[in-house]
């Protein structure tokens, strides 16, 4: 897109270079001259600034913010609109608590500018990420506005999230309590929240409470399916043992069906032969439940 503006500069500078004599143009049987003209014509980059301001945003919407900040050394007044760097915001980081009470002469440029620097820090350092925001005044220190940005931000990596709320329990509950598992299969809300917030590398206490946290919203999400909370906590379990056993090269003797419905009939109340037969061809044709961060 840099080079696309690059390029309309360009040829804003080289103007009209148009037919000169329109007696020639207007001679049907003139068409060695049009087709020489026509070949030599720049047609010029309007510019936008003369143009309907609705229509002017809209143009420069389409950027991302570094050929935003290209473009304000053209059009600085247009490229410098709140209206554009709201939306820059909203789109990577969708929701802040400096939103809702902006301080006091903060651009939305500006508000972007700082809240990519404290995402590069958190993906380096989380800790240092989070004070960085909030000595900046971008995010409030409460369960519920961390665990708010940390779900609707594309720009922190998963593993980081997990290691930040190794130590902030209490937003990793409110975290747990934003997802929606409604209508989807286990081993599906599984992955898709293991691809929000990255399983922890070693079984402990930090994996047991967050699958006790998953277990209880995936019921509250689907009451339908009459499973139990202490049910799913166990089919939680034996999904990320079978996705182990059958992705990881150094099983030699993988767990067949069978054995994998035998099993889940032991451990758990409730759930019947089909569904273990289900839950085993997801993980077979699928793969693990918790992907690995990149």
């Amino acid at each position: 897109m840099g080079q696309t503006l690059r390029r309309l500069q360009e040829i804003d500078r080289l103007g009209y270079c148009g037919p000169t004599d329109l007696s020639d143009t207007d001679d049907p049987t003139n068409v060695t001259h049009q087709h020489k003209n026509a070949n030599h014509t720049i047609t010029r980059f309007p510019n936008i600034e003369n143009l309907p301001p609705e229509l002017s945003l809209n143009i420069l919407s389409h950027l991302n913010a570094t050929d935003l900040c290209l473009a304000a050394c053209v059009w600085e007044n247009l490229a410098n609109d709140e209206i554009l760097w709201l939306g820059l915001c909203r789109d990577s980081w969708g929701y802040t608590s400096a939103y809702r009470k902006k301080p006091a002469g903060l651009t939305y440029k500006r508000l972007y500018l700082l809240l990519d620097e404290a995402s590069l820090t958190f993906n380096f350092n989380p800790f240092e990420g989070a004070r960085y925001l909030f000595r900046h005044g971008l995010l409030n220190d409460n369960p519920i506005e961390i665990a708010r940005f940390l779900h609707h931000t594309k720009r922190i990596r998963p593993a980081k999230k997990t290691e930040y709320l190794d130590q902030r329990r209490d937003a990793l509950s409110k975290m747990v309590q934003l997802q929606n598992f409604e209508n989807q299969f286990l081993p599906n809300a599984l992955r898709n929240f293991f691809g929000e917030v990255s399983a922890p590398d070693q079984r402990g206490d930090y994996l047991t409470e967050i699958i006790e946290k998953f277990s209880e919203r995936f019921c509250n999400c689907n009451p339908q399916l009459g499973l139990s909370k202490d049910a799913v906590f166990v089919l939680c379990f034996s999904l990320i043992m079978l996705s182990v056993d059958l992705a990881s090269p150094h099983v030699k003797n993988k767990m067949s069906k069978r054995e994998f419905i035998k099993n889940t009939r032991r451990a758990t109340e409730g759930v019947s032969d089909d569904l273990a037969g289900h839950l085993y061809d997801n993980i077979y044709l699928i793969g693990h439940v918790a992907v690995e961060d990149r």
